[in-house]
């Protein structure tokens, strides 16, 4: 005679099959839920969140350090789809920039499981950078020379800003405008015709950097250049020619 064993809970003598039964259940549970898990880990958007994050506040650090750059900075990293499901990684997440070259504005992040089960995804995020820089204190009109009373400091997002924005009132008095500009607009290098900050035969001195390392050599301008322009400068000291960025009258700065 052929039996099948079925799992039961009859109330013949309820409450001990009622414990039995309650203990049968919760460890089915529990047995279903470890199995859930196993075979269905997965890393979490939170997690990818964190691991952006974490990358870009590094980054930005780095990038403010290295450059000697005066600011505060906010990251805010774009939510992603609850429902992604991409493997448990094995090993530690990798981040790297994917775009653009400079953390900075509208970032994509590649973050990476590069273990077992490799996969890559991009996280959108944006960085934003404010610094305070030169805006205008009421309309002026083209042709203009910019006087202390047209502009002022005030603190802006310069993330966005590509032109070429100004962090000293006294690098834009004394210049032409070349187009005209309203209240507290942001003033940039490309509103002003610039005198030459640097002219040929001029002595200067040349600053080379990398990250809080800074050295300080005499030089020889080889050519005329206004704020912000590359010219090709001698090192009197070495006597080699190099391509330098003028940051003041006087003043050139290379990258180490």
């Amino acid at each position: 005679m052929n039996t099948k064993t079925t799992n039961s809970c009859r109330e013949s003598n309820p409450f001990s099959l009622r414990r039995r039964c309650l203990s049968l259940l919760a460890m089915a549970c529990l047995l279903s839920l470890g199995k859930y898990s196993y075979a269905d880990a997965f890393t979490s958007p939170t997690q990818l969140i964190g691991v952006t994050q974490g990358f870009l506040e590094f980054s930005v650090e780095d990038y403010l350090a290295t450059g000697q750059i005066d600011g505060r900075y906010e990251i805010q990293v774009n939510n992603l789809d609850p429902r992604l499901r991409l493997a448990e990684c094995d090993r530690e997440l990798t981040a790297t920039l994917e775009s653009p070259a400079q953390p900075m504005g509208r970032v994509i992040v590649r973050v990476r499981c590069e273990g077992a089960s490799p996969w890559t995804i991009f996280v959108p995020a944006q960085v934003r950078l404010f610094r305070d820089v030169v805006t205008v204190t009421h309309p002026l009109k083209r042709g203009m020379v910019v006087d202390y009373a047209d502009v002022t400091l005030r603190e802006r997002d310069v993330s966005q800003i590509n032109q070429g924005y100004i962090t000293a009132t006294e690098l834009a008095v004394g210049q032409k405008l070349l187009r005209p500009v309203v209240t507290d607009q942001v003033l940039t290098l490309t509103h002003l015709q610039q005198n030459a900050a640097v002219r040929k035969g001029d002595h200067v001195v040349i600053s080379a950097r990398s990250g809080t390392l800074s050295v300080k050599m005499p030089g020889e301008a080889l050519s005329d250049g206004g704020l912000s322009e590359q010219i090709r400068v001698r090192n009197l000291n070495s006597k080699r020619v190099i391509k330098a960025r003028i940051t003041g009258p006087g003043q050139v700065e290379v990258a180490l």
